[in-house]
């Protein structure tokens, strides 16, 4: 069964979420996992891409735009996974992501913003009346 953690993120706003999934990324990365970001839509999936390739200077992560290139161990996407992809979810889209249940681990990322965080008390809902084992992390 799939283990969803949240990450709330702080309310200054002194951790982004493209920094967040950074530092979430690069902690399963250095553990050998293959990371599914799930985003919102296409211009949320090329900033993501672009603040990657500068999220640390001395830090690498190896990702793609899911469709465009193969291989990578960390893919972003606003469709639906390909088949493969099972281990680790990253959600930055705001709702609960059909598939999600494929993955060995979910990791919901919360924004301070009122939308945000009502949309998540939602999903930690449906998590929750489903039996998931869910856990909070403050960032």
């Amino acid at each position: 069964m799939t283990q969803v953690d949240f990450y709330l993120l702080p309310q200054d706003g002194s951790l982004t979420v493209q920094m967040a999934v950074g530092r979430i990324a690069e902690k399963a990365l250095s553990r050998g996992h293959q990371i599914f970001v799930q985003v919102r839509d296409e211009q949320q999936g090329r900033l993501l891409q672009e603040s990657l390739w500068t999220f640390r200077a001395a830090s690498f992560l190896p990702h793609a735009i899911m469709g465009s290139e193969d291989g990578e161990p960390l893919v972003i996407g606003w469709e639906e996974p390909p088949p493969e992809q099972q281990d680790v979810l990253i959600n930055t889209a705001g709702s609960v992501p059909g598939h999600f249940a494929r993955f060995g681990r979910l990791a919901e990322i919360v924004d301070a913003d009122d939308d945000t965080l009502a949309a998540s008390r939602d999903a930690w809902r449906f998590y929750r009346d489903r039996g998931y084992a869910l856990a909070k992390h403050d960032l």
